[in-house]
């Protein structure tokens, strides 16, 4: 039985409107209505109907976007958002619409990305890291779905990724310190197990090795790039005797949480502890003192995964990985100017 489009409204109790524009994730439908929805299409198995000229050249102009992981950052988070919205309007302009898939608990089969590719015909992914990476991403990498990867390193017959040098972007912070008499810096990383992380401590571990400068232990600590573990992690750095005349936090928002357990503890910034963020989102601009911060470009992130994706769906190009440069922004936490 070739069930459709009015079928599945009909099942649903909504309009064929209402089911074409979540097939196509236009206009603005309720969650619970999607879900609703998408549940009754993947118990169905409905298979939406293209136009003549997606079938002609078999292509469906839908890109799929998802957040990979268990644990993942949200679609609010300032970082992400900033770099999506960037490949919206490029992908857009490059002629494809965006579905956004799910990392929630799925019926049956459909749990699969690669059986949900397959099921809206999308011509590609991007792929944003997350936390504890699904082992179904990597069975989406290794198929003949082109992948584009953010700050994900992915390796499949057909993928790439882009992300911005994390390494050098942590020398960036200690070689600043360094330069202006700084040598006691401490560090609150994010998930241990993250791969971004991983390069950001590695960076940081190397360059302070480098300039000769001491690592004490019980100055670094880990959160989970949110704000609220920033706080928790400079809590215990502050319980120390001695303490680290920097801070250096691997992202902004737990840079937030930092300066939040600075001011509770009646320390000034950067008179008592120097403070330095990464990723440079809006509120950095906002507190107060005004957060020092790495600068990714979070537009050129997106343009880039754009293209990279455009070209695996054109070609049997083979794309390299690309690495994108970083900015270091002084500001008052750091003793720079109001910026």
């Amino acid at each position: 039985m070739n069930l459709t489009i009015k079928d599945i409204a009909l099942l649903a109790g909504v309009s064929p409107g209402t089911v074409s524009k979540i097939i196509n994730n236009t206009g603005s439908i309720s969650e619970a209505t999607k879900k609703k929805v998408l549940k009754i299409i993947a118990e169905t198995g409905y298979q939406p109907n293209f136009s003549a000229k997606s079938l002609a050249t078999k292509k469906s102009n839908l890109i799929g976007v998802i957040y990979a992981g268990r644990i993942n950052v949200e679609f609010t988070h300032p970082f992400f958002m900033e770099v999506v919205t960037s490949f919206k309007k490029t992908i857009g302009l490059l002629g494809y619409d965006i579905l956004m898939f799910s990392n929630e608990h799925f019926h049956q089969d459909n749990g699969s990305y690669l059986a949900r590719c397959r099921h809206f015909h999308v011509d590609g992914c991007l792929i944003i890291t997350g936390e504890e990476i699904e082992d179904a991403i990597y069975e989406l990498v290794e198929s003949d779905i082109p992948c584009i990867g953010i700050d994900l390193e992915i390796k499949g017959p057909r993928s790439s990724y882009v992300m911005t040098d994390n390494i050098n972007l942590s020398r960036k912070v200690v070689e600043h310190l360094y330069l202006n008499s700084i040598r006691e810096i401490g560090f609150i990383g994010g998930n241990q197990d993250s791969a971004i992380n991983k390069l950001r401590e590695q960076g940081f571990l190397t360059a302070m090795n480098q300039f000769g400068l001491d690592v004490k232990e019980k100055w670094i600590q880990y959160g989970d790039f949110h704000e609220e573990s920033g706080f928790s992690a400079m809590k215990k750095i502050l319980q120390e005797t001695h303490l680290p005349q920097a801070v250096y936090a691997a992202s902004d928002m737990m840079a937030f949480g930092a300066m939040r357990a600075m001011k509770e503890a009646g320390l000034r910034m950067p008179e008592d502890i120097r403070l330095i963020g990464c990723d440079d989102i809006d509120a950095c601009r906002y507190s107060d003192p005004k957060l020092s911060t790495v600068r990714q470009d979070k537009e050129k992130l997106g343009k880039l995964a754009a293209h990279m994706l455009n070209d695996l769906i054109n070609s049997e190009c083979e794309l390299k990985p690309v690495f994108i440069d970083s900015e270091l922004i002084v500001r008052e936490s750091c003793g720079g100017k109001s910026i």
